[in-house]
């Protein structure tokens, strides 16, 4: 007799299956949105997804593994944006579209998910989720370091790393004013103002050195 295979699910059952929980992920995204990680529950998520709580259960067996899904896509989302921000291309580019390219797909990246900021500062998220950011957080300021010794390649490493750390620290308190502005024209001139004390920080730093010019290339993400 031909040995017998198992069946595959069927391919409506799966996709059914993955719209549950990106409606789900959407419901938890609004409500650690709104309460913060910590005052959230899985009956509000429910709620805010009009489904049961055992129909949640069938998906996710408690609030930790939800949050550590949506984070774990976030991140991905997010390591594309950087790739979108440190390219070799963009190295090229005189001061003022440099900040442009980098830092329009963070900004865009952190307005369409409000959610990121909210669940990665939790005092009490997964730890999954907190090593994961650890590492975002630094890679990024790799990528700043790179950025700098790339125009200042005699700037000694730790005077490379003060500077990436108050450029980094310049655009997070920015970036919070940019999220609480109304979207629309006051976002906007919230992210033009932030763009123009980055510009003011680092043109005395970057000075001529910033130059078109193929640049090195930029080492691949290691997240």
């Amino acid at each position: 007799m031909p040995e017998e295979t198992a069946e595959p699910k069927p391919r409506r059952r799966q996709a059914r299956g993955e719209r549950r929980i990106a409606q789900l992920l959407q419901a938890a995204a609004s409500v650690f949105c709104a309460n913060g990680y910590s005052a959230s529950s899985t009956n509000a998520i429910a709620r805010e997804a009009s489904v049961s709580p055992g129909t949640l259960y069938q998906y996710f067996p408690n609030k930790e593994a939800i949050a550590v899904e949506l984070g774990g896509r976030l991140m991905h989302e997010m390591r594309e944006a950087h790739g979108q921000a440190f390219t070799p291309e963009n190295f090229e580019l005189p001061l003022p579209e440099l900040i442009d390219a980098v830092v329009d797909p963070l900004i865009e990246f952190n307005c369409e998910n409000p959610v990121f900021l909210a669940l990665m500062h939790g005092s009490d998220i997964p730890g999954k989720i907190a090593e994961e950011h650890d590492e975002l957080h630094a890679s990024l300021l790799a990528r700043v370091r790179d950025l700098l010794g790339h125009y200042l390649p005699d700037l000694p490493v730790a005077e490379r790393a003060v500077i990436a750390d108050m450029t980094f620290a310049v655009f997070k308190g920015g970036l919070a004013l940019v999220l609480a502005a109304p979207e629309g024209p006051e976002r906007d001139a919230t992210i033009v103002e932030l763009k123009r004390v980055l510009l003011r920080y680092l043109d005395p730093v970057i000075g001529d050195a910033n130059v078109t010019g193929p640049p090195a290339a930029a080492a691949p993400l290691d997240l």
